[in-house]
């Protein structure tokens, strides 16, 4: 019988070409200040650890290992411990970092964790300006993705699959730090050879034997079985996500050639996206959606969602919130927007007095309230002196921007200046008492504005930006 080769000499081998592949290609072989690992403990991660652990220090780089305690096993306490001892015995920098996973979020606890996790990860990096994050995930990894996908009926971009790397602010935070899968090719047989080999120590998550999670169910119930039917599935099913991949690199690209025909002002025009087939609606729906990071809707969602927007007259006033987000269709086009927690009370107004900033934050209302020195503006001494209140539309507001302009109601205004109206419902007003000073969106109230010798302040509002 023929001997068996070690897998270990290729995977040492093959480690160091794909990283450099990965930091030439994705960095522009620039990561001087050096890489980050995602250092769990366990086996996976192990390895990782060591490869790169010797690949640094072929290529004089600085290697960072940053752990995440989640605090949800009794044992979490111990792991951060042994993973601070292994990066000591390698003299790698080792940065942990604790988070609390909220188990009422509705998103269930394996999803908090990833997502607490992975922001976690992104400040490690930021606050130390490093690009490159290094996870563990390998090909039965890429296996199980798949599988799962497919249970949960999932489309060409979620068969995709993960990637060996891209920039990931929707798991980060900020689009300042990459993540990168140099061991995506490789079996866990071979790295669980690696470990012998080397006689590396790791540590057992015990949840990951908990088969009330589906993935843990597929790993130990489903795939051993399929590799008895098909050996070899597992390097099989990532040539398939290569293939999904590909096909949503077309519908992307697709996609965004869609967009630029039917960009309408700040939104998409109703007409244009007529002109295309209902996949190819669906398609730049869900790439316009992407490209804003809003929550992708399943299929029955977007469907509904383009039902209501496409089926009311041209001059229809729609809005379908998703998340925290909301679309709305305005003078035949759609425009999305972020919802904010604004007081739903007409009533609603905060009293403050200016004592000479150059800008007030008001979180109540989302926004900023500048004031900037001017030629013709409110006197400035007067405005300090008096009691102002900032307050939504009550009705009845008029505004006279000019002494030769004609005094008219918000609703003139509004349209006149083709401010959309789930924007009018969010823009606040400067009031002194009964007198309105300044509509925001709008401009001044000439009456209160003088030219003189004296400082002059006008008012401007920003709203936050998410």
């Amino acid at each position: 019988m023929a001997t068996q080769r070690c897998p270990v000499p290729a995977l040492e081998q093959g480690f160091s070409k794909q990283l450099d592949a990965i930091i030439e290609q994705f960095c522009d072989g620039n990561v001087q200040n050096g890489v980050a690992v995602a250092y769990s403990g366990g086996l996976d991660s192990t390895v990782l650890l060591d490869l790169t652990v010797k690949y640094c220090r072929q290529i004089n780089i600085p290697l960072y290992a940053f752990h995440i305690h989640h605090g949800l096993s009794p044992n979490a306490d111990a792991w951060l411990a042994h993973c601070q001892a292994s990066c000591y015995a390698y003299g790698v920098g080792f940065f942990p970092a604790r988070i609390t996973v909220t188990t009422d979020s509705g998103e269930g606890i394996e999803a908090s964790a990833r997502k607490g996790r992975y922001q976690a990860l992104g400040q490690l990096a930021k606050d130390r300006q490093i690009k490159l994050i290094l996870a563990a995930h390998h090909q039965d990894d890429q296996a199980e993705t798949l599988l799962l996908q497919l249970l949960r009926g999932s489309g060409v971009a979620g068969m995709s699959g993960m990637d060996i790397c891209h920039l990931a602010p929707d798991l980060f935070g900020h689009d300042e730090v990459m993540l990168a899968r140099p061991l995506l090719a490789e079996k866990r047989t071979t790295l669980e050879a690696f470990t012998a080999k080397y006689q590396l120590s790791c540590i057992e998550d015990e949840s990951n034997f908990d088969h009330r999670y589906v993935r843990n169910a597929i790993r130990h119930q489903v795939m051993p079985i399929l590799e008895k039917l098909s050996p070899g599935y597992s390097e099989r099913l990532g040539r398939s996500a290569l293939h999904f991949q590909a096909a949503q690199n077309l519908l992307t690209e697709m996609a965004a050639e869609d967009l630029v025909a039917c960009k309408l002002g700040e939104g998409l025009g109703i007409e244009p996206m007529r002109q295309l087939s209902a996949d190819r609606i669906d398609n730049l729906f869900r790439y316009w959606l992407s490209q804003a990071g809003v929550r992708m809707p399943t299929t029955a969602r977007l469907k509904e969602m383009q039902s209501q927007l496409f089926g009311g007259r041209d001059d229809a006033r729609i809005t379908v919130h998703h998340g925290k987000h909301a679309i709305h269709r305005f003078k035949n086009a759609v425009f999305l927007s972020d919802t904010v927690n604004m007081p739903v009370d007409p009533g609603f107004s905060i009293e403050f007095a200016w004592q000479g900033q150059a800008r007030i934050h008001f979180p109540e209302f989302a926004g900023t309230l500048h004031f900037e020195p001017v030629d013709d503006g409110l006197e400035l001494e007067w405005l300090k002196q008096q009691q102002l209140s900032l307050h939504l539309r009550r009705g009845g507001e008029r505004l006279k921007l000019a002494d030769n302009r004609h005094t008219r109601d918000m609703k003139s205004h509004y349209q006149t200046l083709q401010i959309p109206f789930w924007q009018r419902e969010r823009l606040p007003f400067v009031s002194e008492k009964a007198n309105l000073l300044f509509a925001a969106g709008v401009g001044m109230q000439s009456s209160f504005c003088t030219h003189g010798e004296n400082a002059r302040i006008r008012l401007s509002w920003s709203f936050d930006t998410n």
